[in-house]
């Protein structure tokens, strides 16, 4: 399965003709082919998957399925979208996402390419139908990298657009880290979050009956895959009713089945008002949803013009997406191999000092590397030898959070167990080795990561 050129060769083109402004690269590595839950590089090296691209693979790299509603719709036409006309597999996919949504009354769909357009298009949306100018999100937030979800962002790689007058950021209750300090602890982090909005923001900056809509992830990703307590979203919802503010799900990481629940906010029975979609929706193909009631969807036309929007290509993709994942009853295998991983990876890794704290759900992992495992002072240099290491050794994982120092763990929903177990000794022999001194600075000084 090896290509024609080698990886060294392709990776010296990648650095002359394409852009690094959009890159976050942690190895060399290059991606020619992939089959289940394995990739290949161009040398015809095969590497276990435990990133799925950042969570966007959730059927792994060769499903059948998916495959033959992609070929079967090109063959109709190479292209076919919404803006000005109507496409059948637009239609299928809108009304089977309405079907899963949770909530009560009547929804719509519209499509984008991605979770930072899905963003972009509900605050527009959002603004527009409610006439309140405020939105609210939280330290750690990642909505998307447009200019304006960058700003809706709380994420600290977004430090240099710190978002419009209209965006206020709130602190998210993080059990591991509390946003108050080290001298509290996580049980009343809930609380503490929620009484200084309640109880000082809105008594002095700004007002509820400003606010439009609170942007949330029921599990905070990019942060550092930070799952707050099982009362955070219900006591968020009940916030949002007291004030009439719309509670938007940003379920473009988490969603279709990736925490072992079909979508993130139902671990919690926590119904959204708005739910947004990306990442895996499309089997691979770029393709994004917001989905939400018709008065934010219908309030005017042109708000969220993508000339590709509801293209039938990658409509087609994400129903035949949702298929497997029901068909194969996904969700309920990421919770089952969820536990299992998440286990394996605190007994394993456990044993490793700079290991502070192994957090998730389903198959959404956070292996959370410190200097001092009381102080809880992030080590970010380490897991960049890690995940360097790592990919030496044949397993392709990153690492993410708010200071480049957790280790991300989303493979495949399709993983075995046999493959969990695999990972996870390669992930533990490199930690051992970047302990060990047996990757250096220079190695990893190209890629910069977070």
């Amino acid at each position: 399965m090896a290509s024609t050129a080698s990886s060294a060769t392709i990776a010296e083109r990648d650095a002359r003709f394409i852009a690094s402004a959009i890159k976050i690269r942690y190895t060399p590595f290059v991606l020619a082919g992939g089959d289940g839950a394995w990739l290949v590089d161009a040398d015809g090296r095969r590497f276990l998957d435990f990133g799925a691209g950042w969570s966007v693979a959730h059927l792994g790299y060769s499903n059948r399925h998916v495959r033959q509603a992609v070929v079967a719709q090109l063959e109709r036409t190479t292209y076919a979208g919404l803006n000005s006309t109507v496409n059948l597999p637009a239609v299928d996919l809108a009304e089977k996402l309405v079907s899963l949504i949770p909530g009560d009354g009547p929804k719509k769909a519209w499509f984008g390419l991605s979770g930072s357009d899905a963003n972009e298009a509900a605050l527009r949306l959002i603004l527009r139908a409610t006439g309140r100018r405020r939105v609210l999100s939280f330290v750690g937030s990642w909505h998307g990298t447009t200019e304006a979800t960058m700003g809706l962002s709380g994420h600290t790689a977004f430090t240099a657009a710190p978002g419009g007058g209209h965006i206020t950021k709130l602190p998210y209750p993080d059990p591991y880290r509390n946003p108050f300090g080290a001298r509290f602890g996580s049980d009343q982090v809930v609380d503490q979050c929620l009484d200084y909005v309640e109880g000082y923001l809105f008594k002095t900056v700004c007002p509820p009956e400003d606010v439009a809509a609170v942007f949330v992830e029921a599990v905070q990703a990019d942060s550092g895959d930070v799952v707050p307590p099982p009362d955070f979203m219900p006591k968020l919802r009940a916030l949002c009713d007291r004030h009439g503010i719309l509670l938007v799900a940003d379920e473009v990481k988490t969603g279709l089945g990736r925490t072992g629940r079909m979508f993130a906010v139902e671990h919690t029975e926590t119904a959204a008002d708005v739910v947004l979609l990306g990442k895996s929706l499309g089997g691979g193909l770029p393709l994004s949803a917001v989905v939400a009631p018709p008065e934010i969807l219908d309030c005017g036309s042109g708000i969220a013009l993508f000339t590709v929007s509801g293209n039938a290509t990658s409509c087609a993709a994400g129903l035949a997406t949702l298929e497997v994942v029901e068909g194969e009853s996904l969700v309920d295998l990421s919770a089952r191999n969820g536990d299992y991983l998440r286990g394996r990876l605190a007994e394993v890794l456990g044993k490793h000092e700079p290991v502070g704290d192994v957090r998730g759900l389903g198959m959404m992992i956070g292996v959370d590397l410190v200097r001092d495992r009381v102080t809880k002072e992030p080590d970010q240099r380490l897991a960049a030898k890690v995940v360097y290491r790592a990919w030496e050794l044949g397993l392709i994982l990153f690492y993410a959070g708010s200071w480049g120092n957790v280790l991300e763990i989303t493979p495949p929903l399709i993983l075995t167990r046999e493959e969990i177990d695999h990972g996870v000794d390669l992930l533990d022999r490199a930690i051992a080795d970047a302990l060990a001194g047996k990757v250096s600075d220079e190695a990893v000084a190209p890629f910069a990561g977070w």
